[in-house]
């Protein structure tokens, strides 16, 4: 009798085999974010809001005119101007290296933020850009924060599960979700709209509480599990309102930074509301109003010796630099560097707060650090 060919049988173990491979290897990918080197803290971020955490979404945005892709932009940055409103680091790259993430958060209206780029995350915030999606008219074309949802769930959620091979919350759960948003829709919406003058400012906060809310649990409903929330810093500080301040009735800026807080107070409150209606769901809030104010407090302790000049020269609408314009020399020693967004320094400072602090005043109910180290319950 012949002997039976075992070919067949070394073909079938070895497909087995390889299959198996596979899967496990989905698996692994889905719990660690393509992170095989098992350094970072978490698989990457998704991040939402206005300028203050746009890594350059405008760059890509006909009809934008809040945009930051010129010099002195990006003077201390190593990719130089990128679309960043700052020196150097914004907010969502000194998180990132706290986080110890591979690289820079891809945004997601670059042509080339696809396939492996997505592994570790993607930006989506907007300069100019609200909570409402009324907010921003000014600053031309923007994307609003409902858009920057969609273009999430309709676009780089379904690559990156076909790319890992997972869904949802089984996709999602060790990433951070950050939204930095709110104060535009003061300022851009309710203080130069005219609405101020009809409608409470408890009323348009409410509102614009509500309308996070509902956001934030469309993004749960997708899968995430883990958000940071980052509060409105002082605004009334900021040199642009400063100036207009200037000629207005006394307590304008007093009224801007009331504004700040009563969103502030609404949006930490919002956190423990949240929570049982959002299973799985663990939620930080980050109090950079608490963080910047400490900092104009007693600056000279903290190594800043300009709270109030933007460093850059300011172009005619008073908040954005002036293109090809000069920046001072002394930036790690300005607060602001232009009329509205900090410096690199005030941003590292504020994220290693965010990060590392054991304040329920800065950081509550406790740290980024201990938020990225939770396990998720799917």
């Amino acid at each position: 009798m012949a002997a039976r060919d075992s070919k067949p049988y070394v073909q079938y173990f070895y497909f087995l085999y390889l299959s198996v491979f596979v899967v496990l290897q989905c698996v692994l990918l889905c719990e660690s974010g393509y992170n095989m080197e098992g350094r970072a803290e978490t698989n990457g971020m998704f991040v939402f809001g206005s300028s203050l955490v746009d890594n350059g979404n405008n760059n890509f945005v006909n009809g934008s005119v809040a945009k930051a892709d010129y010099f002195p932009y990006g003077i201390d940055f190593p990719l130089g101007p990128s679309g960043r409103f700052c020196n150097g680091k914004n907010m969502i790259d000194a998180l990132g290296e706290q986080l110890k993430l591979p690289h820079f958060v891809p945004v997601f209206t670059d042509p080339m933020t696809k396939g492996k780029r997505l592994v570790h995350g993607v930006n989506y915030a907007s300069g100019g850009s609200g909570i409402l999606d009324d907010t921003g008219s000014v600053s031309g074309r923007v994307i609003t924060l409902n858009q920057q949802i969609r273009n999430f769930e309709e676009v780089t959620q379904p690559d990156l599960e076909t790319l890992l091979g997972c869904k949802g919350t089984e996709l999602l759960s060790n990433y951070l979700f950050v939204v930095g948003a709110g104060g535009n829709d003061y300022l851009l919406n309710y203080f130069l709209s005219g609405a101020s003058k009809t409608l409470p400012i408890q009323d348009f906060t409410a509102n614009l509480t509500a309308t996070l809310s509902n956001q934030l649990k469309k993004l749960h409903s997708l899968g995430a599990r883990k958000f940071v929330l980052i509060s409105i810093y002082p605004m009334g500080y900021t040199p642009i309102v400063k100036a207009m301040c200037s000629s207005a009735s006394e307590g304008c800026t007093a009224m801007m930074n009331q504004a700040a807080l009563l969103f502030n107070s609404r949006l930490k409150a919002l956190v423990d509301e949240i929570k049982p209606q959002m299973p799985g769901s663990n939620i930080v809030y980050i109090n950079t109003y608490q963080i910047i104010n400490d900092i104009i407090s007693d600056p000279a302790s903290r190594g800043f010796t300009d709270t109030i000049n933007p460093c850059c020269e300011v172009g005619a609408n008073g908040i954005l630099c002036k293109r090809e314009g000069s920046a001072c020399l002394n930036r790690n020693s300005h607060v602001f560097f232009d009329g509205l967004h900090p410096t690199e320094a005030v941003n590292v400072v504020m994220m290693e707060r965010a990060y590392a602090s054991n304040l329920t005043a800065e950081a509550y109910p406790f740290n980024v650090k201990t938020l990225a180290s939770l396990s998720t319950h799917l």
